[in-house]
């Protein structure tokens, strides 16, 4: 339990009990989990942690928000450096994928695990959140398209963009099993497995 800090700036302590949360909710059950238990691991009380937050589900909710957030913005960092060797913005992305996986265990299994097998309430909250990584992803793919052909039609690229991401998450599940694997070799299994499928819908040319 952490000891009571007073006077923190509302973010600091929102940041704090959503900390607390993510914990709390990849160890447990959510239905286990309790309010009075994270804002304890917190260093606040219950009634504040209804305050900043609300009830519990709104505090999950917060959870999965903040979180898809960090891995989109651990995503796109990567798509965009200007540094990068690597010189495939799609591998980069992927590989920053299984990297935020590999370093934030708990945020994975609240995004992916929990939030998926709670049901209503949490169904919109999931298919939103997943639908922001969709987007991420059909962005990138539309920005990746082969130069040598017109590229495939927008819900083709769409479709193509759900395929990698649920082949990303099995992928992501087998990388936290077997710590002989690494975020790099994941990465090359995607990011081919994604451009065959690329090279499978370009327009033949007359």
């Amino acid at each position: 339990m952490k000891t009571r800090q007073r006077g923190l700036p509302r973010r600091i302590r929102e940041q704090q009990l959503i900390d607390a949360a993510v914990t709390a909710f990849a160890r447990g059950d959510y239905h286990t989990v309790s309010v009075e238990e994270i804002a304890a691991a917190a260093g606040t009380s219950k009634p504040t942690a209804y305050h900043y937050l609300g009830s519990k589900q709104k505090i999950f909710a917060a959870c999965v928000n903040r979180e898809v957030e960090r891995l989109v913005a651990a995503v796109r960092a990567a798509v965009r450096d200007p540094e990068a060797e690597d010189t495939d913005p799609l591998r980069r992305g992927v590989r920053a994928f299984f990297a935020f996986v590999i370093a934030n265990r708990e945020s994975w299994t609240v995004l992916y695990r929990r939030a998926a097998a709670q049901g209503p309430p949490f169904e919109e909250e999931t298919v939103r959140m997943r639908d922001r990584v969709i987007d991420e992803v059909t962005a990138l793919i539309t920005e990746c398209v082969l130069d040598d052909h017109d590229g495939p039609a927008p819900r083709d690229v769409r479709l193509l963009a759900r395929v990698t991401v649920s082949t990303a998450d099995a992928f992501a599940d087998w990388l936290l099993d077997h710590p002989d694997e690494t975020p790099d070799t994941m990465a090359g299994h995607v990011t081919e497995l994604t451009r065959a499928h690329l090279r499978s819908l370009a327009p033949v040319r007359a």
